[in-house]
């Protein structure tokens, strides 16, 4: 994975250096770190390939990392849970935190892109959801039932855990679909 691309966005610089410095010394990897001025110059032709943020820039960013949930490690102070985002315990030992981050680094490596997991015709309606086309106008765009659309939509939400139309949207335009 040494030529994978880490951000670190968190508010602690201390906790962001010593992150760098471990990503750097024992994983080989190539981390930068961040500031809140990275989403305003954010370029998805550059993306890296995983976040390490605080979860105040979780909260404050939810639709920018929504999308990318897979690629987000939210670092916390102790063994907190956050439903379907990996977190990285960093009051730890440092062994403990080594092998962690080995681990997540392994699952993260292997993993398939969200997108690569919708079919075809789940990606046509998730391009005429963020067209801002309703059930029954992509029923007939696309020659299919209502209750077609509406599975495809569910598949979508299970697939991506995003359940509202702008979540929807904005996965599409971060993702090239529309």
């Amino acid at each position: 994975m040494s030529n994978s691309r880490v951000i670190i966005l968190t508010h602690n610089t201390l906790e962001a250096i010593g992150l760098k410095g471990l990503l750097r010394d024992v994983f080989a990897i190539d981390a930068h770190i961040a500031d809140d001025g990275y989403f305003s110059t954010f370029n998805q032709s550059i993306e890296p390939h995983l976040f390490f943020i605080d979860k105040a820039t979780l909260v404050a960013n939810l639709a920018f990392f929504l999308p990318r949930k897979s690629k987000t490690i939210v670092l916390t102070t102790g063994n907190e849970v956050i439903e379907d985002i990996k977190t990285l315990n960093c009051s730890a030992s440092e062994s403990e935190i080594i092998s962690a981050m080995s681990l997540l680094l392994e699952t993260n490596h292997h993993e398939e892109k969200p997108s690569s997991t919708l079919s075809s015709r789940e990606i046509e309606v998730l391009r005429l959801i963020a067209m801002g086309k309703i059930n029954k106008e992509i029923a007939q765009e696309l020659n299919i039932s209502i209750n077609t659309v509406l599975t495809h939509r569910k598949n979508l939400t299970a697939k991506l855990g995003i359940k509202s139309v702008s979540g929807l949207s904005f996965y599409a335009m971060m993702n090239g679909i529309v």
